[in-house]
């Protein structure tokens, strides 16, 4: 049997139908290990001794790590099917590391798309992991945790937020540097001049002065009057001229531009197109069993197509939309810097002949949309350009010239592969008098002149889409970040409401105090110039530790700086006092939201909510304690609004019983082990319990320690969990 791992549960489904009986397809379901949260500073690295990172298995990882230690065991070969960017390499990584794996010797493979030619390839031509990308993503991985815990603790202790960080705090910064623009933007009235002419009654607009365009923002309301003062009643009438413009296809998508996109079209947030371009890249289920990928992989910022593809996109064009359809790839992509990568094609489809129709059947809504979307856009990449006829008629007053204009699709190009895929063509075709069109009229009349006055428009509030494009085009975060930071910052320090983005005023202050003591970190070019900089640990040109130490020796000054002199926000007073101690009562906030406390916490620990509703004590049940810590017993309400009796001491005590005391498998204690002292971590204390896992001896002190004794259904000792 031979072993192949993958990052998803999903897309074990789809690869398995590729390999056949004698391959075992796992899922590791992400990253299987982290930064611990110990050590100095809780930053789970050595500062002082080379950055050295310590690593700990995430607690919900347990039974995935030992099953695939069991499979690797077992297994003639192992294969590390991880993702192909950064992140997926440092995940295949911690695999070999905790599966005892040797790195530089591991079996590597890699596929940008989940079809069976690509799996198989792999198969035949496994790779090793790349330490280099390895050590790009690790130091990005301790830059963000030093950041992230240290601004996080000093804007929690100062100014009362909860959360600061390398890539979530500049993006708040343009948040709120755009809402200040808004705020601050004072309208400005002009006037838009246009005429009816003829009695054809054609529409025109002012077009230029003695060969000086006009501007409408120019025009207030004394040069409005004076161009009509000084405007004829007859006009000439120009020669009409007639033109060609193309308008060439957009480029095949990248990460950005398709959650962009998808806002524009369809208003889903970069957290949902994530999620559901994900799902058709790992294979969805078209029949019983049966699975398939429909896209490339979605993290990628290059807007190359494979030859492959290419190769077969040409004739199938030119087959189903006609000779003269097909140009070939041109890529006019915007080159966003050094950050673009060309590690991955754009976005596509995996295969031509599924039809955002044929796949219509065994797809959500949310993913048929998705998918044809980046059916159209590879297609229409692809594909000759639209034509159009422009018809251009202008009138001459004393030297003002208005235009009218006529256009006439003579080819729809690209646009032909959207309506294909069931996008609209909301461009239709105009048309000039055809007696204007003769060089025989000299003169027209103007009917009326007209001038709509407007004001000029503040700047638009960001987003989901226009945010995005902001973070690319400042080189803010890597395409796989960009829906995480939003999300993030949707918790605290922005709201969204109808897809507008506006700061909180958490989220004002957070900037303002950041943007003080932190200017380096907080400045747009430094962190574009970070991420150059994690591209050249990338390719071996600058070491983890230099860039690293180089970057900590100036953070640890400011840090020291804004421990000591940043203003301390005290919390905002109720007006009353606690019934308790008598101290001040304040409004605090949890990740539950607002609530009233007292500002003695945490010698006191009164609470109630904003709307007056304190928190009822438990009530004791008369004349009982813990029979495992002494403890009082107490009735206790669940989630599920299920009454049970408890231990006082929770969560260091978590024995429980039913209220009808018909709960006694805790009490029957089959290897009289209830009490004794947990042999892991030696604080909390064995409680023997019924869980998902069946009959345990399990670690008071759980979800901090997750020591278990498992036993078969007749009470018996059957396996220890070593983790």
């Amino acid at each position: 049997m031979k072993l192949v791992i993958v990052e998803s549960p999903n897309k074990t489904k789809t690869i398995s139908q590729y390999l056949g009986k004698d391959y075992l397809v796992l899922a590791s379901a992400g990253h299987v290990r982290d930064l611990a949260t110990k050590g100095d500073r809780g930053f789970g690295v050595d500062v002082e001794h080379g950055f050295k990172p310590t690593y700990v298995i995430y607690k919900n990882k347990y039974d995935i790590v030992r099953k695939l230690r069991n499979a690797a065991k077992e297994a003639e070969d192992v294969y590390i099917a991880t993702d192909p960017d950064r992140e997926g390499e440092a995940i295949a990584w911690h695999l070999a590391e905790v599966l005892n794996l040797d790195p530089s010797k591991a079996k590597r493979l890699s596929f940008n798309a989940i079809t069976k030619t690509q799996v198989l390839k792999a198969i035949d031509n496994p790779s090793h992991i790349d330490m280099d990308l390895v050590a790009s993503q690790e130091t990005r991985r301790i830059l963000d945790r030093i950041i992230g815990f240290d601004l996080s603790k000093l804007v929690q202790h100062k100014i009362k937020t909860n959360s600061a960080g390398r890539v979530q705090s500049v993006t708040l910064k343009m948040i709120v540097e755009r809402q200040k623009e808004i705020d601050e933007f004072v309208p400005v009235e002009y006037y838009d001049i246009s005429g009816i002419f003829g009695q054809e009654k054609i529409e025109a607009s002012l077009y230029s002065y003695k060969d000086e365009i006009f501007k409408p923002y120019s025009i207030n309301k004394e040069k409005y009057e004076e161009i009509v003062n000084a405007l004829p009643k007859k006009f000439k009438v120009l020669e009409v001229v007639k033109s060609q413009r193309s308008s060439s296809p957009r480029p095949p998508f990248i990460t950005s531009t398709l959650q962009q996109e998808a806002f524009t079209q369809f208003k889903y947030s970069s957290k949902s197109v994530s999620h559901i371009a994900q799902s058709l890249f790992e294979g969805v289920e078209v029949s019983n069993g049966q699975f398939q990928a429909l896209i490339t992989y979605i993290r990628t910022d290059s807007t190359r197509l494979a030859d492959e593809f290419i190769d077969i996109a040409g004739p199938y064009i030119v087959s189903h939309f006609g000779k003269g359809t097909y140009k070939g790839p041109v890529n006019k992509a915007k080159k966003n810097s050094e950050l673009v990568q060309d590690a991955h094609e754009a976005i596509r489809p995996v295969d031509l002949s599924i039809t955002p129709e044929k796949a219509k059947a065994y797809l959500s809504k949310e993913q048929y949309n998705i998918y044809r979307l980046i059916y159209a856009r590879s297609l229409a990449s692809l594909m000759a350009p639209k034509i159009e006829e422009v018809s251009t008629l202008k009138f001459d007053g004393n030297g003002y010239i208005f235009k009218a204009e006529a256009v006439k699709t003579i080819s729809k190009g690209y646009l032909a592969a959207y309506e294909e895929c069931g996008f609209k063509n909301n461009s239709k075709d105009t048309s000039l008098p055809e007696s204007l069109t003769s060089t025989e009229i000299k003169e027209i009349e103007a009917i009326e002149i007209k001038g709509d006055k407007k004001e000029t428009q503040p700047p638009h509030h960001f987003n989901d889409g226009s945010l995005i494009k902001q973070m690319e085009e400042k080189g803010i975060g890597r395409p796989s970040t960009y829906a995480s930071t939003i999300d993030t910052l949707n918790k605290e320090y922005i709201k969204e409401v109808k897809h507008v983005i506006t700061p909180t005023e958490e989220g004002k202050l957070a900037v303002e105090s950041l943007n003080e003591y932190f200017p380096d970190l907080m400045d747009y070019n430094y962190t574009k110039e970070m991420e150059d900089k994690l591209e050249q640990v990338k390719s071996g040109d600058t070491s983890k530790n230099d860039l690293l130490s180089e970057f900590y020796a100036k953070f640890s000054k400011d840090l020291e700086f804004a421990e000591e002199n940043m203003a301390k926000v005290n919390a905002v007073e109720v007006g009353e006092n606690c019934p308790e101690c008598g101290h001040p009562l304040v409004y605090r906030k949890s990740k539950n939201g607002t609530f009233i406390g007292c500002s003695n916490f945490p010698s006191c620990r009164y609470k109630r909510s904003i709307d007056g509703k304190e928190k009822q004590p438990d009530e004791i049940v008369e004349g009982r304690t813990c029979p495992l810590c002494g403890k009082p017993l107490v009735y206790k309400t669940s989630k599920k609004g299920t009454r049970f009796i408890g231990c006082s001491s929770f969560p260091k005590c978590r024995y429980t019983e039913s209220i009808e005391g018909d709960k006694k498998e805790e009490l029957d204690d089959p290897l009289k082990l209830n009490g004794t002292s947990c042999p892991t971590c030696k604080e909390g204390h064995l409680v023997f319990r019924k869980s998902r896992y069946g009959y345990i001896y399990g670690c008071s002190n759980y979800p901090r320690c997750h020591y278990m004794l498992k036993l078969n259904k007749n009470k018996e000792l059957v396996k220890k969990d070593e983790d």
